[in-house]
């Protein structure tokens, strides 16, 4: 048996733990990290990390615990001691990216983070295998259940915006506060560590220009439904000739017969187009206690077999949307709506600094 700990027992923790005590691997939970110990769970449980650092048999950390801080000193203190690591941070992992990576390198480990976006999905993995041995030319998907829940619910059922998003809470889709989702955030950070996987360079999120939800309405739905089309918040990578990278994330309207436009409720779906396989297409439930635990313990496994994560080149991905066009549509406060004719994504960014707050923008698909 090989010994693990885990930071944290919340959702994604208590996943793990639960497939890993099911005995069909050849793991074992040496310790687990948490606030407090729990009872009955005495011999397991600690409230140390220091016990996990010092522990020569634990060979791998599993980070379930989420956010930077304290997520980063307790990621990069097991790295430094020689422990790979497995994490679903994606806000970890996204800004982080190139100090986590080069320190697991120094230290002769390895991390692994493929729950960190798709969840249960084996998005990052596959996408990791399809760029050892070809080009990612663009990628595409739904990568937000909470958005697409409610997206879903609007168009279905024409609910309005802030009772759909109470109902996702309340379901326990959607967080108390759900800016991250309902802003674009979440899908930006996973779109950045695609990119990161796809090319083997470093995106910042915070050059990914991201349009969110927070301003969609029933009248979007009723103006849509008039065309034939539908919403999902899609993020997207497109490799350019030159090696720079077109990276964003928007609302998009897409013929409601279309693939993405059969995603319903809380599930996912990601698209790969690569030189060599074609599109490749994946689809589940991104998020979750027993998907995203049972990635982390795949991430685990694939450590174990020495699947390790890989060369990286560290180069900074040069993000360029100048040439990614879409007609948008616009719709202000005050309900005035206007379709652009082809623009650039950037340009719709420079647009969007004169629009008045509470404006919504989607992309039209066509």
């Amino acid at each position: 048996m090989t010994d693990v700990a885990i930071i944290g027992f919340g959702v994604v923790g208590s996943g793990a733990y639960d497939t890993i005590r099911d005995g069909r691997t050849p793991l074992r939970v040496k310790k687990i990290l948490d606030l407090a110990v729990r009872p009955g769970m005495e011999d397991v449980m600690t409230t140390d990390y220091e016990e996990i650092l010092r522990d020569p048999s634990i060979v791998t950390v599993a980070e379930s615990i989420g956010g930077l801080h304290p997520a980063k000193e307790f990621v990069l203190a097991a790295l430094k001691a020689g422990k790979n690591v497995v994490t679903a941070n994606k806000l970890l992992m996204s800004t982080c990216y190139r100090e986590l990576m080069e320190t697991a390198a120094q230290n002769g480990v390895c991390i692994r983070f493929t729950p960190s976006a798709g969840g249960g999905i084996p998005w990052l993995s596959s996408l990791r295998r399809t760029a050892r041995a070809g080009k990612i030319n663009k990628i595409e998907g739904i990568l937000n259940g909470t958005t697409n829940f409610i997206l879903d619910k609007m168009d279905r059922e024409q609910g309005d915006f802030d009772a759909v998003l109470k109902e996702a809470q309340d379901l326990g889709y959607a967080e108390k506060d759900p800016s991250s989702d309902i802003d674009g955030l979440d899908v930006r950070y996973k779109v950045a560590l695609s990119c990161n996987v796809a090319t083997g360079l470093t995106a910042n999120p915070d050059e990914i220009p991201a349009y969110g939800i927070r301003y969609i309405r029933s009248c979007d739905f009723v103006w849509m439904k008039e065309r034939g089309l539908t919403c999902k918040l899609l993020g997207n990578y497109r490799l350019r000739e030159d090696g720079s990278v077109a990276l964003f994330v928007q609302p998009t309207f897409l013929p409601a017969d279309s693939l993405f436009a059969s995603v319903q409720k809380n599930f996912n779906l990601v698209k790969l187009t690569g030189d060599r396989v074609g599109d490749l297409a994946f689809y589940g439930q991104g998020a979750g206690k027993n998907p995203t635990g049972f990635a982390l313990v795949q991430d685990m496994l694939d450590l174990l077999q020495a699947d390790a994560a890989g060369e990286y080149v560290f180069r900074p991905a040069q993000v360029n949307n100048t040439d990614t066009c879409f007609r948008y549509y616009l719709r202000t406060p005050d309900g005035v709506v206007t379709v652009t004719e082809p623009i650039s994504v950037f340009a719709m960014g420079e647009t969007m600094q004169s629009m008045p707050q509470g404006t919504f923008v989607a992309a039209i698909q066509e």
